[in-house]
């Protein structure tokens, strides 16, 4: 059998360092600088006999007497440094600056007599100046040369700490944990987990989402058949729709530990913090794993690299996104961990990032439609005292294209209103005063307008009105006020259908209702104002949209310039020649001026109701379907279920998804 190999007994064991090694250096400096120091800035201990030949010979420029005891002699600059130069005795060591000599008095009148005897053969002009002066202690002189070798040695005691604790990988204040990720973690035990249940909607987003679940709680059985789980799953969607609520949601539904980051906090000042973090961050989720890492507006670190390149482009950020995409499928295995992540930019992602093998799955989580906006507000009603006829689905209704934060809201500033009224309970007109506060804005009743102005706004509202009210396909209204609400001089509430997709004629009759508030100016007062500025700013964009988008045009054709990927901002030619957008210029226009006729082909029509619905406005200042029916008559067409608005500065004060056709 071979000898193994004996370890050698005999080398010197070396004391192991410690960071106090490091305070005692700086102990010794310091005393060594005091006791060694070749300068000298305290006066020499002296008396009489000494000085007294100074004096007799004019070398002394003054003595200050200190309580009647001490005198600290002055001596002229010449005669200082001749005795520091030349002088083998005690003067050798005058100071350079200060008092140079000092000795004790017995009395003041002895002093004055003994000086006035060694002066008695000097000129007057070369008598030493005597000052007398009281002093009550010399603590503040000993404060004063301590407290600086204080401070410096409390700044080192204070950064050898940080640099310990940064180390040992203590808390992320540190000053070695610049580089430490920031992230939260949330485990079973902390508190009471989100689950499924908390998430009212997204019914598709849940069942797309529950496979992740469902392996992290069974893996052994996907295990058997050689299943692998995503890496990565990218929930996509609107801010507020619950992209952050539903993560944590899968976090406690598996139960297992959620680390939550987001993409902002990986961008630093300093160099290589980003690519840093991000490697910390996966070694803290590898330490919990089966764990589900989440990162929050991932396009902070994930845009694009390269695209906008001499511009725009930021190399640490691009570490940054380099490094997470290693992290997330390189050479490391990730065993456990799974990749949430949460944007509303997924066109201008990395499609590096976007692959199988980091993001497989791309979930959207798009705006409620009406039944889970009813769930949403199940939700958030829950904590409010509520009156008990309220009926949830008509609140649902008048909230097309809110999303669940926009939800929450509503249900908050109602139940504000509710109490700044000293109500007992919430009821329906309070929800609907808060959609309204929320969609249009504060009311405004003290904003000063002129009875001409108000007319005009009055016709205006009433022109929206009657060609929404009488046209088959436009949005029907429900509320039209002409009190002064945020920015808007008028408002008016419709009822547009909740569709996906809007036919050419929809998208006409919407135009000409738009355009209604325009035409109604011009056919009473033979005159346009500037308060259809947002009226023919969206008539503009849909007719542009109508042509090159949509492809509604003949002369055009059935093309579309639209770029889903979000690229066209970063281009600088168009997609299309010089002729295509002369053509294109020239149907949006046709487009426009035909929903100008239909819409003045409407109110020349109904001439008689325009007016009679503007005066009850002028009378009422708020108006109503009813209202409506009564002077036009019963709308023909179908009912619709959602509500949304638009004001007489032109300006649209509903949710986005409402007008997006």
């Amino acid at each position: 059998m071979a000898n193994k190999q004996q370890p050698n007994n005999n080398r010197p064991l070396l004391p192991r360092f410690n960071i106090f090694w490091i305070y005692g250096a700086i102990a010794l400096f310091i005393v060594g600088w005091s006791l060694f120091s070749t300068e000298n800035s305290d006066p020499v201990k002296s008396d009489w006999s000494v000085v007294e030949p100074l004096v007799e010979r004019g070398e002394v420029e003054r003595i200050r007497v200190v309580n009647r005891e001490t005198a600290e002699v002055f001596l002229k600059k010449e005669a200082a440094e001749k005795y520091r130069n030349e002088d083998e005795g005690a003067l050798k060591r005058l100071p350079a600056t200060g008092a140079h000599l000092y000795f004790t008095i017995p009395s003041v009148d002895s002093f004055r007599e003994d000086l006035k005897a060694a002066e008695e053969a000097l000129p007057a002009e070369q008598h030493a100046v005597v000052v007398y002066e009281n002093e009550k202690g010399d603590w503040l002189n000993i404060l004063g040369s301590i407290l600086p070798w204080v401070l410096i040695i409390g700044f080192w005691f204070f950064l050898m700490r940080s640099m310990a604790r940064g180390i040992g990988g203590g808390g992320g204040n540190g000053i070695m944990n610049v580089g430490k990720a920031r992230a939260q973690v949330f485990d079973k035990e902390n508190k009471k987990p989100v689950t499924f249940k908390d998430v009212a909607g997204l019914e598709e987003a849940k069942v797309e989402i529950m496979e992740i679940v469902d392996f992290l709680k069974h893996a052994d059985k996907y295990r058997e058949l050689g299943a692998k789980i995503p890496k990565g799953a990218l929930l996509v969607g609107p801010p507020g729709t619950g992209k952050t609520l539903l993560a944590k949601a899968v976090a406690g539904e598996a139960n297992v530990p959620f680390l939550s980051i987001s993409g902002s906090d990986f961008v630093e000042m300093f160099v290589g913090v980003g690519a840093s973090r991000v490697r910390d961050l996966f070694e803290q989720a590898k330490q919990k794993a089966p764990c589900i890492l989440f990162i929050d507006e991932i396009d902070a670190i994930g845009r694009a690299r390269g695209k906008n390149a001499g511009f725009s482009g930021n190399d640490e950020r691009e570490n940054t996104l380099n490094q997470l995409l290693t992290e997330m499928d390189g050479f490391q295995t990730n065993a456990g961990v799974i990749v949430l992540a949460a944007t509303n930019r997924a066109d201008i992602l990395d499609k590096a990032l976007m692959r199988a093998g980091r993001f497989d799955r791309q979930i959207e989580v798009g705006l409620p439609d009406i039944k889970e906006r009813e769930a949403i507000f199940e939700v958030h009603l829950r904590p409010l005292k509520l009156d008990p006829m309220l009926d949830r689905a008509f609140l649902a209704r008048q909230t097309p294209g809110f999303s669940g934060a926009d939800i929450a809201n509503v249900c908050n500033e109602a139940a504000l209103i509710a109490a700044r009224h000293e109500k007992k309970f919430i009821a329906k007109e309070d929800f609907l005063a808060a959609i309204d506060r929320i969609i249009g804005g504060l009311e405004r009743k003290n904003k000063i307008i002129t009875d001409n102005e108000k007319r005009k706004i009055a016709y205006h509202e009433a022109g929206h009105a009657t060609v929404s009210w009488l046209l088959k396909h436009a949005s029907p209204l429900i509320k039209v006020t002409i009190i002064p609400r945020g920015k808007a001089l008028g408002a008016a509430w419709y009822l547009p259908e909740e569709r996906q997709i809007t036919t050419r004629e929809q998208l006409m009759d919407e135009m000409a209702s738009t355009l209604g508030g325009r035409v109604s100016e011009q056919l009473t007062f033979g005159e346009i104002s500037t308060g259809a500025l947002n009226d023919l700013e969206r008539v503009t964009k849909q007719a542009y949209a109508m042509v090159a988008y949509y492809g509604m045009s003949e002369k055009v054709g059935n093309l579309s310039f639209y770029d889903s990927t979000g690229q066209s901002d970063m281009a600088f030619t168009k997609p299309y020649s010089n002729e295509t957008a002369e053509a294109i210029d020239k149907e949006a226009r046709a487009l426009i001026d035909e929903a100008y006729r239909m819409a003045e082909e409407v109110l020349t029509e109904h001439r008689e109701g325009l007016q009679a619905l503007a005066e009850l406005l002028l009378e009422r200042e708020v108006i109503f379907t009813e209202d409506v029916e009564r002077i036009l008559g019963k709308r023909a067409g179908k009912e619709d279920v959602c509500a949304t608005t638009q004001d007489q500065e032109g300006e649209v004060i509903a949710p986005e998804s409402a007008t997006q056709e």
